[in-house]
C-alpha cells in the first residue's frame, strides 16, 4: 500500500468525530483502490460550495469536510460577523449544520441555527431578513440519497461567485486538524415565527390576483417543502394542495422514486396518478425537489390527462405575469444562455430589458439592479414585483403559490395553462425547446465528446445550416468563459451543448421558433418533429 495514503488515513482517523466513517475507514485500510478514491483527490470547494457522496475521506462529504468548511468561512468573514445555517433533511443534514454552527461559534462568530428542516429559499430569504453577512445551506438539492453537499450564500442572499469562493477555498486549505478547532455552543436558534412566518408574508405579498377556486395536487418528493408551500397556498387564501401520501412525509432515501428530481423519468408518476384520481381530479399538478428550490407544474388537457410543462413554458408564463403585474422604470428580467428566448421576446413587448447570464442562479442574480424576475430552464424561478424579489435565489415555493394563481385566473376565465401558451404562441411564437442529457460513469467521455465538438463544428444539425458557432470557454457577449458550445441555426433555432455543473451528465439544450399562422397544435407537432430531428443528428455527432 501507499505508504502516503497510510498516513493520510491515520490522520483522518485521529481527528476523525464520526465513528460511523471512522468504523468505515478502518474496514477499507487494506484496500489501496478505495483509500486511493478518498484520499487521492479531494471534493473542491467553489461557486457551488461542496457537493459529493458520503463517506470517510477528503473525497467525500462527512464531518471533517464541512468542520474545515465552516473554519474556512469563518476566516473569510472574521469575528463578530452573523452566518444562517439551515440545512434539509438528507442523511447528515442536521449534523453537519450543528458542526458548522459549533465552528462558527468557537471562532467568535455569530450563528442562528434553523429549528427544524426548511427550504433552501427560506434560509436565502434568512440571510437577508436578519442582515446576516452570510449563510449555510447543508443540501445536495436533487441529487441522489448518498450526497450531501455545502451551499454558501453572502449577505446580499445570493449564492456566491469569484472572488469570494476562492478565498474561502484558500483558507479551507489553510485549516489544520479538526480536533483542534475551538468549538461553542452558544448560538440562537430559529423557531417557525422567527423566520418562517417573515417568509410566508413575504411571498404572499407578491400579486397574486383574487382568484382562489383552483385544486392542485402536490409532491414535495420526500423532501422538505411540503409544509411550507401548504402554509404558503393557505395563508394566500387557496385551500391546501392534496398531498401524494407516500411522498409527503422527509424521506433521505427517497424510497419511491430512482432520482429525487422532477425532471426524471417516473418521478412524477405518483402525483400524476392523484391528480387524475376521480376524487381529485386536479386542475393542475405541481412537484418540489427535496430542498424546494425547484418547482416542476403539470396542467389537465381535455382528455383527463396531464402534461407536464417545461421550465421554459413555466418561465414563459411566470415571467408575463411579472411583467404585467409591474410597472418600475428601471425593470430588469434575466434567464440563462440554455433557456429559451421566448422571455426575451416578452420582455421587449413590455418595453423591459432582458439579459442572459451563465446557468445557474448565482449568475441570474448578478443580472442587474431593477431585476424583478429570473429563471432558467432547469425549473429554477425567483418571482418578484416592483418591490424586488423576496428570495435572491430561486424559489420552488414562491414559484408554485404564482404559477397556482395563475393558474386560478385562467379557471375563473373557463381556461387553463394550457390556453395561456397558446396565446403567448401565437402572440410570440412557439418557441419549443428539449433537452438531450446523456448520463456517464465515466467522466472523461464526456472531455472527449466537448473535444471532439471543438475539433470537427458540425455544418448541419436537424436539417438546419450552423449558421454561427461560439465557444464558450472563450467568453461571449461579455459573459465569464465556461465550458461550452453555442450553435445558431437556420430559422432561429439553437444548440446548447454543456456538462452538467452537479451530475455527471452531458447536456444539450434545443430550441426551435416557429410561428404560429393557424393551428397551434399543428405547429406544436412540426416542433416536435424538429426537435426529434435535432436530439438523433446531436446524439450521432456526440457519439455518447
Amino acid at each position: 500500500m501507499n505508504v502516503d495514503l497510510e498516513l493520510l488515513a491515520a490522520d483522518w482517523l485521529a481527528q476523525d468525530p464520526d465513528p460511523v466513517t471512522r468504523a468505515e475507514l478502518v474496514a477499507l485500510l487494506d484496500d489501496p483502490a478505495a483509500l486511493r478514491d478518498r484520499f487521492g483527490a479531494k471534493l473542491e470547494f467553489g461557486t457551488a460550495g461542496l457537493r459529493g457522496e458520503l463517506g470517510a475521506g477528503p473525497n467525500r462529504m462527512n464531518r471533517v469536510t464541512v468542520m474545515r468548511a465552516a473554519a474556512g468561512l469563518a476566516a473569510v468573514l472574521g469575528p463578530g460577523k452573523l452566518v444562517v445555517v439551515g440545512y434539509d433533511a438528507r442523511h447528515n443534514s442536521d449534523v453537519f449544520a450543528r458542526d458548522t454552527a459549533a465552528v462558527l461559534t468557537g471562532a467568535g462568530l455569530r450563528v442562528a441555527l434553523m429549528g427544524d428542516r426548511y427550504p433552501t429559499p427560506v434560509l436565502a430569504f434568512a440571510v437577508r431578513h436578519l442582515a446576516a453577512d452570510a449563510g449555510v445551506m447543508v443540501t445536495a438539492s436533487h441529487n441522489p440519497p448518498r450526497d450531501n453537499g455545502y451551499k454558501v450564500y453572502w449577505g446580499d442572499g445570493t449564492q456566491i461567485v469569484a472572488p469570494v469562493d476562492g478565498e474561502i477555498s484558500r483558507a479551507i486549505n489553510a485549516v489544520g486538524r479538526v480536533d483542534e478547532l475551538p468549538l461553542g455552543d452558544e448560538w440562537v436558534t430559529l423557531g417557525q415565527g422567527a423566520i418562517v412566518q417573515p417568509y410566508l408574508d413575504a411571498v404572499t405579498s407578491l400579486p397574486l390576483g383574487d382568484a382562489r377556486e383552483l385544486r392542485v395536487a402536490y409532491t414535495p418528493l420526500h423532501g422538505v417543502g411540503g409544509s411550507t408551500l401548504a402554509a404558503a397556498f393557505m395563508a394566500a387564501g387557496f385551500k391546501s394542495p392534496m398531498i401524494v401520501g407516500a411522498q409527503h412525509r422527509p424521506d433521505p432515501d427517497f424510497p419511491t422514486v430512482a432520482f429525487p428530481n422532477p425532471e426524471e423519468p417516473g418521478a412524477m408518476d405518483l402525483a400524476l396518478e392523484l391528480a387524475s384520481a376521480p376524487a381529485v381530479q386536479a386542475d393542475i399538478v405541481i412537484a418540489n425537489d427535496p430542498d424546494a428550490d425547484r418547482c416542476a407544474v403539470g396542467a389537465r388537457l381535455p382528455d383527463g390527462r396531464f402534461r407536464m410543462l417545461t421550465g421554459d413554458e413555466v418561465g414563459g408564463l411566470l415571467g408575463e405575469h411579472v411583467l404585467r403585474n409591474s410597472s418600475g422604470p428601471d425593470r430588469l428580467v434575466a434567464t440563462t444562455i440554455v433557456s429559451s428566448s421566448l422571455l426575451g421576446r416578452i420582455a421587449e413587448a413590455y418595453g423591459v430589458p432582458c439579459t442572459e447570464t451563465l446557468t445557474g442562479f448565482k449568475w441570474i442574480m448578478k443580472a442587474g439592479a431593477g431585476l424583478i424576475y429570473g429563471y432558467e430552464e432547469a425549473l429554477g424561478y425567483s418571482v418578484g414585483s416592483d418591490a424586488g424579489l423576496p428570495v435572491h435565489d430561486k424559489d420552488g415555493v414562491s414559484a408554485a403559490l404564482t404559477i397556482g394563481a395563475i393558474a386560478a385566473q385562467a379557471r375563473k376565465d373557463g381556461r387553463t395553462l394550457l390556453d395561456l401558451l397558446d396565446d403567448q404562441a401565437r402572440t410570440y411564437g412557439l418557441h419549443a425547446t428539449a433537452q438531450l442529457s446523456v448520463r456517464v460513469e465515466d467522466l472523461s467521455l464526456i472531455t472527449r465528446a466537448m473535444d471532439g465538438l471543438r475539433e470537427n463544428p458540425p455544418a448541419e444539425l436537424g436539417g438546419r445550416k450552423v449558421e454561427s458557432a461560439e465557444d464558450l470557454a472563450l467568453g461571449a457577449n461579455g459573459l465569464p468563459p465556461t465550458d461550452g458550445l453555442r450553435y445558431r441555426l437556420a430559422g432561429g433555432a439553437r444548440v446548447v451543448v454543456r456538462p452538467s455543473g452537479t451530475e455527471p451528465k452531458l447536456k444539450c439544450y434545443l430550441e426551435v421558433v416557429l410561428p404560429v399562422a393557424g393551428d397551434v397544435a399543428a405547429t406544436r407537432a412540426q416542433a416536435a418533429e424538429d426537435l426529434d430531428a435535432l436530439k438523433r443528428d446531436l446524439s450521432e455527432v456526440l457519439g455518447l
